[in-house]
């Protein structure tokens, strides 16, 4: 199956269980992996048939930013969800959400979680 990768995509966001933060808000990133057929647009080269990077952009962060949760794992799946719905042809996706502000008492680069989702009845 054929990719369109959206590596590192920052948004701030209000996810957290603590109240902090989610009245402060934090950065977030997003690593995003689709799995789609391109046949078509490789072959046509017109825009139309395949997904718009920037709409995926845009929906990923409506997500992240529309909603506040405690747990990342469950902003993740919101993310997954609303690609699955609002693109259809997107057969997988596969998802990074890294957290790098967490609130651990330790020295760290970035806490995340990894989820795979496929469309329903694929």
């Amino acid at each position: 199956m054929d990719k369109i990768i959206l590596k590192g995509l920052r948004v701030f966001a209000n996810h957290g269980v603590f109240h902090s933060e989610k009245q402060a808000g934090q950065p977030f990133v997003l690593d995003l992996t689709l799995k789609v057929n391109l046949l078509r647009p490789c072959r046509s080269d017109n825009v139309e048939d395949t997904i718009n990077y920037a709409e995926v952009a845009k929906a990923a962060v409506n997500t992240m930013q529309g909603s506040c949760f405690n747990l990342i794992e469950r902003a993740g799946q919101a993310v997954c969800d609303a690609l699955l719905e609002r693109f259809p042809e997107i057969r997988e996706v596969d998802l990074t959400l890294y957290k790098p502000r967490a609130p651990i008492a330790a020295d760290f680069e970035t806490v995340a979680v990894q989820l795979k989702r496929k469309q329903t009845g694929v």
